[in-house]
This record gives structure tokens, sequence and C-alpha cells, in this order.
């Protein structure tokens, strides 16, 4: 566990007789993500970085919020995740947990902040079962799900042709709830499944069930996984010539890390679907640089997801004048609209969905690209309304 030394001290709002700065109020942000494995790079360090940033655009120094954060590695594994938050909760006066990528673990912390009283803003993790059966008061679910990515990319390629499909699935909750909700764009659409395999998380070697998916002779072989095992599947695919072969791959989860990774060779001509893209706009390019300057590489969605997350809940805390009562705080969230510059205006919802723009791009060809990290073209911007289930849809017990 990583304590970041990272303090915004109100000393000068306190020295201020103002009765509006009067109210001394001390947070303390737990980052829990990836910091040594496979979902590192789009979550990890930078998620810090980012929760940083939005104190710092907050100001919340100027307005008697101190803000501590900490940080901690959950290693991809529910126990660990799990004995942090309930640490964190019980002995280190966490107030707020953000981020946790993975789904399962994600659920895991889900349950002890609903148990504990605090309050959870999910940002990596992509379930949604935690807008849906695991909702919560006391969560908010920010940036993306799958859900979301399963209409996006995987409408997109039912839209284009692929009517025939095989799934490639990391053998947990998320790669789980991905091949689901996927699979009812699929046959909603008048497509079919013609099966799937279940492979270890994380992994390395894919060879395997590629050769599977390559064997069923489905027109799309759905990748169901993400991070480390996108980027390896996507490699050996190309290995054994899949695509070449008249397959077609559908990287149902990926990041613009992985893309970098891969290289626009490898990566051209992928259809994503992404809540956030650094080139999007003129403030989407200023946040990021910044960001850069921090991190020496440009922002994934999740990074993206914990500022304006972090940022929207010190809003709230600000409204209320007051931190001490977990739900109240939420529900502040709910009342208020949300407004960053990463992901503009928007709303959360009863059941804790971030109402937002979701985007379709393509990879671009090395030749379209003008430089580092510009690496998409945008193919759709998908209104919010239509990115995310619908709220009567989840059977979120929240909603009457």
């Amino acid at each position: 566990m990583r304590k970041t030394g990272f303090v915004l001290a109100s000393l000068g709002a306190m020295m201020m007789a103002s009765a509006a700065y009067a109210q001394d109020i001390s947070v303390k942000l737990g980052v829990l993500n990836d910091r040594s494995g496979i979902y590192a790079d789009i979550a990890g360090e930078g998620s810090v970085i980012a929760a940083q940033m939005a104190a710092e655009d907050f100001g919340a120094e100027g307005k008697g919020i101190k803000v501590e954060i900490v940080s901690a590695d959950h290693q991809n594994k529910p126990d660990v995740g799990s004995n942090i938050a309930r640490q964190w909760y019980d002995q280190d006066g966490v107030d707020v947990i953000l981020d946790v990528p993975t789904s399962s673990v994600a659920l895991a912390v889900n349950d002890i902040t609903r148990e504990k009283d605090k309050i959870f803003i999910n940002s990596g993790a992509a379930t949604s079962d935690l807008t849906g059966p695991a909702c919560s008061p006391n969560t908010v679910h920010w940036t993306y799900d799958t859900w979301e990515l399963a209409h996006g990319t995987g409408g997109a390629m039912v839209a284009n042709g692929g009517k025939t499909w095989f799934f490639v699935t990391a053998d947990y909750a998320f790669g789980h709830a991905l091949e689901r909700d996927t699979s009812a764009v699929v046959t909603e659409a008048g497509g079919e499944v013609l099966g799937s395999v279940r492979t270890p998380f994380p992994g390395t070697d894919f060879s395997s069930f590629l050769l599977q998916a390559q064997a069923s002779g489905a027109q799309v072989i759905g990748l169901a996984n993400a991070g480390g095992d996108t980027i390896n599947s996507i490699k050996q695919a190309s290995e054994f010539g899949i695509t070449q072969g008249g397959q077609a791959l559908a990287g149902l989860l990926v990041f613009i890390n992985d893309i970098h990774s891969l290289g626009l060779e490898t990566a051209q001509g992928l259809v994503l679907t992404e809540s956030f893209y650094w080139n999007l706009n003129d403030q989407t390019r200023e946040w990021s640089a910044r960001y850069e300057e921090k991190m020496g590489k440009k922002p994934s969605m999740v990074q993206a997801g914990v500022y304006a997350g972090a940022l929207h809940y010190l809003k709230a805390v600000e409204a209320l004048g007051s931190k001490d009562d977990a739900k109240a705080v939420v529900a502040k969230m709910k009342e208020l609209p949300t407004d960053d510059p990463l992901f503009g205006k928007g709303v959360i919802r009863e059941d804790g969905r971030k109402m937002h723009d979701a985007y379709l791009f393509r990879v671009k060809k090395p030749d379209q690209s003008e430089g580092p990290w510009d690496y998409y073209e945008t193919v759709a911007t998908i209104p919010a309304d239509k990115a995310f289930r619908p709220l009567e849809d989840g059977n979120c017990p929240l909603v009457q």
C-alpha cells in the first residue's frame, strides 16, 4: 500500500476570516487499482495523478477543503482489494475509493462500501451489473460499461455484416458480462453466436483459443478481454493470419494505451468504443497536455474518469458543506448536473450510472497519423441516452 504524500493543505484558506471558508473539511481519497499488472498502464499511477489534478483544478485549497490522496495495488485479486478497502474504511479514514479496474474486485469493493456506508466512484471496472442487480446508493459508475461497449463496437460490427460470432473471453466477471451483453446485441440483430472459449485471467498465450475461434468459421471473433490480454490476443491473431483469412477481430474493450503498445501498423482499422479521447476538442487537449507533462504519456479514459469523478465529488461536498453522510453526498452528486472539461455536461442517474456521450472510433492507418498518440478517427458520436442501458432495463433495486 502506498501513500502519495499529496496533501492540499488549506492553510491559506484557514487564515482567511471569511465565513464561507470556515467549514474546514478534510477528505481522504483512496485510489485503488492495478499498479503492477496488465491494467497498470490504463489505471495505475496515472489515476493518482488524475485525482491530484482534480483537487488542484477544483481549487480545494482555497475552499477550506483539505484533500489527501492514498493509493494501493489490488493486484487484480478480489481478496486483496477487499482487505485494502476494509482497512482504508475501518482504520485509515478513507472516505472515497476511486477507480478499481477489474470487475471482480470492483463488485467486492461495491459490497464493502455499502456495508461501511462510504463512497465508491468506479472508473476502471466495466461490468454493467454495478448499475444493475448490484447497484448501490453508495456507488457511482462513471466512465464506461459492458452494455456501452457491446452496443457501440458490437452493434457497429453487426450493422456492417458481421452476423456470426465466436468469443474469446477472459474468465472472470468482466469477461462474462461483456460476452453476455454483446451476445444479446448480436442475437437481437438477427445474428448468431457460434460459440465461445474462456481463457485464464490474466493470460499470455492465446494460441489454442484463437485457433478454436478460427476453426469456428465465425465472421467475427469477439475479444471479451482487456489490457495486456487484448494486446497479446491481437498480436497472436495477426501471427495466425486470422484477419487476412477473412475473419474480423472485434476488440470489445480497447484503450488508447493498447493502441500505443500495438503500434498503428498492427492496430490499424480496429473499430472501438471509448467515452473519452484526448484529441476530441480544445478542452480535452489542454487537460491532456497538462497530464502528459506529469506522466509522460496521454491519459486513458479510465484516468480521465477518475479526474471527473473526483472533481464532481468535491463539488458535492462543497455544496453540502459536509462529507460525513456518504449517502447524502452521493445523492447530492446525482442532484447536481455534471460538467467537466473531459466529459462535458451530464448527469448521474438514480441507478448510479453517469451519463455522457460515447464515441465509435476507427484506428488510423500509419500514414494518416499526424504524430504520437494521434490514433483515432471518429466514426460516430453516440448520444448519452443511446450509449448506456435504459434505466428501466437494468434491474437495479434502487429504481422504482
